[in-house]
């Protein structure tokens, strides 16, 4: 009793651990950073990823009582656009500048510069990449959320299925069963939902793509799928290939969501745009 429930926990910890590393390397993951004045920092967290619903409002921090201003500079990603330069004002008690809304999938990069109390500071520091945000189109939570959490049961019970082939073969076989499963309604049907609500293509990984995040699924996918083929539902005699397929499997997963979520992703393609073309029909995936 006291080793399951330690290979339960062992399970959870190391399946939360990969998932919040990889959500918080992501290229979606807030920018964050502080500003400093008399001592005192300032924190601000700078949005990466912004719904289609209305331009990207970016914030920096309320800073009273001092000589503070900031100004935002952007142009939209990966084109010789002249960039374009707007301070940031007050609004509602939120010290805000608006990116220009785009369609699902473009792009804005931006970074701020500014001065407190006459002592000036960039954001990103100068020299580095600038901040880079993607636009998308609003996801139903009746398909984000399965999604979602059939993902993090995906990972649970593959970590543990790991786990029993180490420790507890007995069990391994419902876990693989779980995973497998998980992995065909949270990744296969509802992950294509997810994106097609998102950026208007149901599937944008091999053999039609090179989306990251599709194509991690596909891996996580085959490598399960193999694993139950060798395994069976029954015990074997012998268990130590059915033990080591799925201790593989695993591993493999683990690796897969050690890689940052959303890398690769969608991106419009603005040439194709400048020509005339539909936004729709011009996106590409594989980018940065």
């Amino acid at each position: 009793m006291l080793k399951q429930i330690f290979l339960w926990v062992l399970s959870i910890v190391m399946a939360f651990s990969a998932m919040i590393y990889q959500r918080s390397t992501g290229p979606t993951y807030e920018f964050t950073g502080n500003l400093e004045q008399d001592g005192t920092e300032y924190k601000y967290e700078l949005i990466r990823s912004q719904e289609t619903t209305e331009g990207a409002k970016i914030e920096l921090p309320v800073i009273e009582n001092v000589n503070y201003d900031a100004i935002l500079h952007f142009k939209r990603y990966q084109t010789e656009d002249q960039i374009i330069s707007i301070d940031f004002n007050l609004d509602d008690g939120r010290f805000i500048a608006q990116l220009p809304m785009q369609p699902a999938a473009g792009k804005m990069e931006y970074f701020i510069t500014g001065s407190i109390e006459g002592k000036d500071f960039q954001i990103p520091a100068q020299g580095e990449e600038s901040i880079v945000l993607r636009y998308k189109d609003p996801v139903s939570n009746s398909i984000l959320i399965p999604h979602v959490l059939l993902m993090v049961l995906v990972i649970i019970f593959g970590i543990r299925a790991g786990l029993s082939a180490l420790f507890d073969h007995g069990t391994m076989r419902r876990w693989v069963v779980v995973a497998v499963t998980g992995m065909i309604i949270g990744g296969m049907i509802f992950g294509p939902l997810v994106q097609k609500s998102a950026f208007g293509e149901y599937w944008t990984g091999f053999p039609f793509g090179s989306d990251f995040t599709d194509n991690k699924t596909l891996i996580m996918l085959v490598a399960w799928v193999l694993a139950l083929a060798v395994i069976g539902f029954k015990p074997k005699r012998n268990e130590k290939l059915s033990r080591a397929v799925v201790l593989f499997a695993a591993v493999v997963m683990t690796v897969v969501y050690l890689i940052p979520h959303s890398m690769g992703g969608s991106t419009l393609d603005y040439d194709k745009i400048d020509m005339g073309i539909d936004p729709t029909e011009a996106v590409k995936t594989g980018g940065d």
